[in-house]
Formats: C-alpha cells, structure tokens, sequence
C-alpha cells in the first residue's frame, strides 16, 4: 500500500530514498516495503522498513453470470446521484451522525498519532512462550533503513538465543496494532499481535468441563491417548505440508477443460459421509487399534 504520508524522517535530517549514495545495491527485484518508519527502545532509534512475510495461495475465482458465463462487475457509484465515482474522487468519512460525514484523508490518519504512525515503539520484553497462539495475527519481515544497520544488528543479536521478544506498537493502513519483534535467523521478524479485546471467550459455548469426569473419561484412557500422542510426536517440518486441495481443484479444473464442460454447472450430489460416528462404544480399543495400526508411523513419516 502507498504510505508516503507515513514514512518517517531521520533524525536531524530529511528521508532519503532507498537507493541513495552509500546504501548497498539491491538490485531490481528488491521488494516494496508496506511500511516505513522506525524501531525504538529506550534511546535506541532504528531506521526500518517493513515487508510482507506470508503470501496468500487461495486460487483466484472470479464471478460469473450463470446465464451467459460473462464476468460480473463492481461499479463505486455515489449513492445519492447514482453516477460512477472514479477512484481518483474516493475519499474515506466517519460517519458521526446518521447521513453526515466528516472526511479523512492520510494526512489525517498521520496527525492523529505522529509519533505512533511514524514509530515502532517498544514498551517490554517478554517470554516468548507467555504469548498464547491466538494473539498472533500477521508476520512481517523488518530491513533495516540507511544508517540503521548498526542498531539493527544490535536488537537482533540482543534477542537472538533469547526466550524473550520485544513488545511495540504502531499504526499501520489506518490501524493501530501491538506486536512482538523477534530475531529469526539474519532478520528481526515483527508479528502483529490481536488486542485482548478483540478476541472471542469460548465461555458461550457448550464445552465440556475442565477435567475428566464431566465426560466420563478414564485414566486408563488418557494413559492410552498419551502413548499414541507419543507414537505421533515428531519434529516440527512445516515444508513437509503443502496445499493439496489447491492442486485437486486445479486437477477438477484441467479435467472440465479436457471433456469441454466448461460451461456445464455440475449439480450438487450428496456425499456419503464415511466418517466414524462421535458415540464411541469402547474408547479403549479405538485406541488400542490406532497404536496397532500404521497411522501413528504414517503421520510421523509424513510430517
């Protein structure tokens, strides 16, 4: 996204661009940053920029009408005149009284907040291990800007080895987000982090009671449950897991091109559901069978 209003300024100087004097070469491909601004801790002030660290694999489906298999269009059109609006005229509003707006530009956005649109800033370090999983949202890559290389590699070699990560604020795309900050490998890594208050208690849903008794489960069963766990337990290989239903979809698609049915609606057929059912007899020889049989060695082997 385009952030000039946000970037930062050097201290005791003006911003200067990515390719100027003195930076190392970086060649063509160099990827665009999503954010500029800097890291800070203490007095320590580090130049960054901040870069996409995942990318999205879903298949691209775009909308058609069934009658003609023409694509579906999405016109931005003023709802009082009904006229097109350009991109160029859109600007974005609050909505403070039913029908009334008062309009926002970027500038706006970066006023509110100088400081927390333009900084990083680290307030504690924490073990990595008190954050629980649900708070992370979205890992970024962090490039140290000119100049700040020496800081940079300070943070970085701080935390490395480290159980501790550093935890900041900034705003991003109009948002304020806190993060945890980590050394991964020769780069800092920054998560953004949930806010406490935008997470969801399970205590509305129907869960059984912490412990053992409420769904009757016995030792013997959970001592048994264990060692197929244990069976089961390798290391952690994420690039052993790939998204085969990415490739099954494209193989139904080259199949509907070869037959020339790209045009036909396949119906709805109702599927035979060969899952086990949930009343589970004799738990205890389910899970003796799953020791005996090989799919506690073909999932380690798989993973």
């Amino acid at each position: 996204m385009k952030n000039s209003k946000s970037t930062t300024r050097r201290k005791g100087g003006s911003q200067r661009k990515s390719g100027s004097r003195g930076r190392r070469s970086r060649g063509p491909a160099h990827p665009r940053a999503v954010w500029k601004g800097a890291v800070s801790f203490g007095l320590v002030y580090i130049p960054v920029q901040l870069h996409t660290a995942a990318r999205d694999s879903t298949l691209d489906l775009d909308m058609l009408d069934s009658k003609d298999f023409a694509p579906i269009g999405y016109q931005r059109y003023n709802k009082r005149t009904g006229r097109k609006v350009e991109w160029g005229r859109i600007v974005k509003g609050y909505e403070y009284r039913k029908g009334q707006y008062v309009a926002l530009t970027e500038e706006d956005l970066r006023q509110a907040n100088v400081k927390a649109s333009q900084t990083i800033d680290i307030v504690s370090f924490v073990e990595r291990a008190a954050i629980p999983p649900e708070y992370f949202e979205m890992p970024y890559y962090l490039e140290p800007a000119e100049g700040g290389e020496k800081t940079y590699t300070l943070l970085r070699e701080t935390l490395r080895g480290s159980s501790l990560v550093a935890i900041g604020s900034f705003v991003i795309r109009g948002r304020q987000h806190f993060c945890a900050i980590l050394a991964r490998e020769q780069a800092l890594m920054l998560n953004t982090l949930r806010f406490a208050e935008e997470l969801v208690a399970a205590d509305r849903l129907e869960i059984p009671a912490q412990g053992t008794r409420g769904a009757k489960v016995s030792r013997e069963e959970i001592t048994m449950a264990k060692r197929l766990v244990e069976e089961m337990t390798s290391d952690w290989r994420p690039g052993a897991f790939k998204d085969t239903y990415r490739r099954d979809l494209m193989r139904r698609i080259r199949q509907k091109i070869r037959k020339g049915e790209t045009h036909e609606l396949t119906p709805a057929v109702e599927a035979a559901d060969d899952r086990p059912s949930a009343e589970v007899i004799d738990l205890m020889a389910v899970l003796r069978r799953s020791l005996k049989s090989g799919g506690a060695r073909t999932g380690r082997k798989a993973a």
